[in-house]
């Protein structure tokens, strides 16, 4: 029994058309656990539908992934001098966000990162004189930014695409490719038509994968029931049960990614005193399960274990049985499936 990703395939690839017919030369993204798919289901959907280009994050995911894809390799880490060399096909395109990283990479195939508001890794505006001399030693594919998602000073993406174009131009730069990241549709139709000349290609990967969530669902199988009455002590720690009701043992512990929370950006009163209660009722040992059962999310028996959780079930819900699957509301991107079911 396990921890099942079931997906409504072909509603899956319904929505994987509409964000391809949405973005024409697409890159699609696959990196990390592969959105939770796993990095060989993502490279066979990325041939389904024949991407030329797979993006991933280092080059250690790009030395597994060559064996799945045959197309062009995106690597979206930037290169650094002194890294660990990691022996790759010539069809691996290397981004590099700094001058010096361009020198070191003679004779490589490269993607030049520049520097975008957000202001993590690129080069900046007064280097792109340097890169004249840098990019005769290289094969150029193209420049690329990487946008933020949010823009809560009102400013516009596609004025910040069209500001690094002119300043690429304007330092003589081969404006053939940019690749860009978390741009809207009607966004990248706009900065095609005014710069037709530069194919735009939108490296896109959780709303390509993960864009429909109703054609994904997580499910947890039962392995253990085991009554208990208002007292009783269980597991590790021997806590006492608060009430009457049942210990569910469920497919699902820690090495899946059950129990682990990625930090989240809170905005508004309300989302950020849902937090505050959260971390107090944590405090007293209760947490809230992914797991739901009799339409309710179930609050953690005890902390995960590695491979499963016991969740509390009081007895005035249905008794579930050996066998019964509980949907987990987990996250794509920090979970590790037992199996995958194609529907």
């Amino acid at each position: 029994m396990a921890l099942s990703l079931y997906v409504d395939t072909a509603r899956w690839r319904a929505h994987q058309k509409s964000v391809l017919d949405q973005f024409p030369g697409l890159v699609p993204v696959c990196k990390g656990n592969g959105y939770g798919f796993g990095h060989e289901r993502l490279a066979d959907e990325a041939i389904r539908f024949g991407s030329d280009t797979l993006a991933v994050g280092t080059t250690y995911e790009a030395a597994r992934i060559k064996d799945w894809f045959s197309g062009d390799l995106l690597v979206l880490t930037p290169f650094r001098r002194g890294e660990e060399p990691v022996p790759l096909p010539d069809r691996v395109i290397r981004s590099v966000s700094s001058v010096d990283g361009v020198h070191a990479l003679v004779g490589a195939r490269v993607v030049i990162e520049c520097m975008s508001s957000m202001k993590r890794h690129g080069v900046k505006e007064e280097e792109l004189g340097q890169l004249h001399a840098a990019i005769e030693d290289v094969r150029l594919e193209g420049f690329a930014l990487h946008l933020p998602l949010d823009r809560t000073d009102g400013s516009d993406a596609v004025e910040e695409v069209i500001a690094w174009m002119d300043r690429l131009r304007a330092a003589r730069l081969p404006l053939h490719t940019m690749f860009v990241s978390h741009l809207r549709a009607e966004e990248l139709a706009r900065l095609q038509q005014q710069f037709p000349q530069t194919r735009f290609r939108a490296r896109i990967g959780t709303r390509l994968w993960l864009g429909d969530h109703e054609a994904t669902e997580y499910r947890g199988a039962v392995l253990d029931v085991t009554r208990v009455v208002k007292g009783d002590r269980f597991g590790y720690r021997q806590q006492k049960a608060a009430s009457d009701g049942w210990l569910v043992v469920v497919a699902g512990g820690t090495s899946h990614g059950v129990g682990l929370e990625a930090p989240k950006a809170l905005h508004g009163v309300m989302p950020r005193a849902k937090g505050v209660a959260r971390a107090g009722l944590a405090t007293v040992n209760r947490n809230l399960s992914p797991f739901v059962w009799a339409g309710k999310q179930r609050w953690f028996a005890e902390p995960p274990h590695m491979q499963v959780s016991i969740l509390f079930v009081p007895s005035d819900a249905q008794e579930p049985k050996v066998g019964d699957e509980l949907v987990a509301h987990l996250r794509h991107t920090t979970t590790q499936f037992d199996r995958l079911v194609d529907r």
